[in-house]
C-alpha cells in the first residue's frame, strides 16, 4: 500500500485527505492477458486491458479529523445512532497513515424510513462514490462476485465493476439485502460471506476476471425491512441498527431539506421564501419522506401559476394515506 497523502474530492462535509491502495496487481492481470488466445474471450481480454489502462492504484479516505457531522445530524434525527457509530469510525484514523475503516452496517426499519437516503448522505460524507445493488433482481450470488467468462454473457460482478471503474477503495455499496429470493437455486447472499470479513474480502477472486482485488475497504450500508431472511452469518458480520419512524417534530424538520434543496438546485427558487411556512412543514409532516420532493414540485408549480413566492399548504397534493400506512423513504 502505497501511504503518500493526496487531495481527495472535495465533499460537502469536508474528510479531506486520500491515501494510494493498490485494489490488485497488475503483473497477475499481464500474466492472464498473455495466456489469451487471440480469437477468444473478447469481453475478458476488454477487462483485462481496462484494469491496466486504468492501474491498480485507488484513493482511500484518511480522515485528519472528525468532520462537521451537524447538518447531518439535523437532516437525519431518526438516524443518530447510525451516525454516532459512523462518526466513532472516522475518529479511528485521525493522526496515523491509516485508511478509513467502516463495519458494515445493517439499517432494518419499514419501507420508506429513509434508510437508501442515508446511504446516499454517507456516500457524499466520504466523497468515495456509491454503487447501488438491485437485490430484488439478483437470484444467484455471481451477480455480486462474477460469473465464469466461460458463460454466455459472463461479466464481472458488482463489486469488482465499483472498484475497477471507481476511483477509490472503499466506495460505499448499499445492498437491499432483504429484497434477495430466500428460495433462490443458488445462495443470493453466498459472495456477501466473504465480502463482509475484513480477512477474506482482502483478496476477493471476481470469478470472471479470476483475477484477486482487495474488496477489504468496501463501506457496506445494507438495509432491510425484515431481517427474518437473512441468516445468523450474516447478521453477525454486521452493526445492525432499528431505525425508528421520525417523531411529528423530526418529520417536519426532515420536510425542510428537500424544500431548500429544491430552491437551492433551481433558478427559479430563488423567487421563493428561503424557509417553508408551518402549515406547508405540518402537511408534509404527514407524508412519507419519499412522497416529500414531489409534492413540493407540486406545490411549487401552484404557487407560481398563482404568482406567489411562498408555497402554501393549498398548493400541496392532498394526502390519502397518513405516514403510518405507508413508511418512509427506503
Amino acid at each position: 500500500m502505497e501511504s503518500r497523502s493526496l487531495v481527495s474530492q472535495p465533499s460537502p462535509f469536508h474528510l479531506p485527505l486520500a491515501q494510494l491502495r493498490r485494489v490488485f496487481q497488475p503483473e497477475e492481470v499481464e500474466r492472464k492477458l498473455v495466456k489469451l488466445r487471440d480469437y477468444e474471450h473478447d469481453a475478458l481480454r476488454a477487462t483485462y486491458q481496462r484494469m491496466l489502462e486504468r492501474g491498480p492504484q485507488r484513493f482511500q479516505v484518511n480522515p485528519s479529523g472528525i468532520p462537521d457531522m451537524a447538518a447531518l445530524y439535523e437532516m437525519l434525527p431518526n438516524f443518530t445512532d447510525v451516525l454516532d457509530d459512523v462518526k466513532r469510525h472516522v475518529a479511528l484514523p485521525q493522526d496515523s497513515h491509516d485508511g478509513l475503516e467502516v463495519t458494515p452496517i445493517l439499517l432494518l426499519g419499514p419501507p420508506g424510513i429513509g434508510k437508501t437516503h442515508f446511504a446516499r448522505k454517507l456516500a457524499n460524507l466520504l466523497g468515495t462514490g456509491m454503487s447501488l445493488l438491485p437485490m430484488s433482481s439478483m437470484t444467484a450470488g455471481w451477480l455480486l462476485s462474477g460469473s465464469s467468462s466461460q458463460w454466455k454473457g459472463a461479466k464481472p460482478g458488482k463489486v469488482f465493476e465499483a472498484l475497477i471503474d471507481g476511483e477509490y477503495a472503499n466506495p460505499v455499496i448499499v445492498d437491499e439485502i432483504d429484497k434477495a429470493s430466500c428460495h433462490a437455486q443458488y445462495d443470493p447472499l453466498g459472495a456477501l460471506y466473504g465480502l463482509l470479513e475484513h480477512d477474506t474480502a482482502g483478496s476477493l477472486t471476481d470469478e470472471f476476471a479470476e483475477i484477486p482485488i482487495d474488496a477489504s475497504q468496501v463501506i457496506w450500508i445494507t438495509t432491510a425491512n425484515d431481517e427474518r431472511c437473512i441468516p445468523d452469518p450474516i447478521l453477525n458480520r454486521m452493526n445492525v441498527f432499528t431505525v425508528e419512524p421520525p417523531s411529528p417534530e423530526a418529520a417536519r424538520q426532515i420536510a425542510r431539506s428537500p424544500y431548500k434543496s429544491i430552491r437551492s438546485d433551481h433558478g427559479w427558487g430563488e423567487k421563493f421564501s428561503p424557509e417553508p411556512s408551518d402549515d406547508v412543514l405540518d402537511q408534509l409532516g404527514d407524508m412519507a419522506p419519499r412522497d416529500m420532493r414531489r409534492a413540493l414540485m407540486t406545490g411549487f408549480g401552484n404557487a407560481q401559476l398563482a404568482r406567489r413566492d411562498t408555497i402554501s399548504f393549498i398548493d400541496l397534493p392532498k394526502s390519502t394515506q397518513k405516514k403510518g400506512q405507508l413508511g418512509f423513504m427506503q
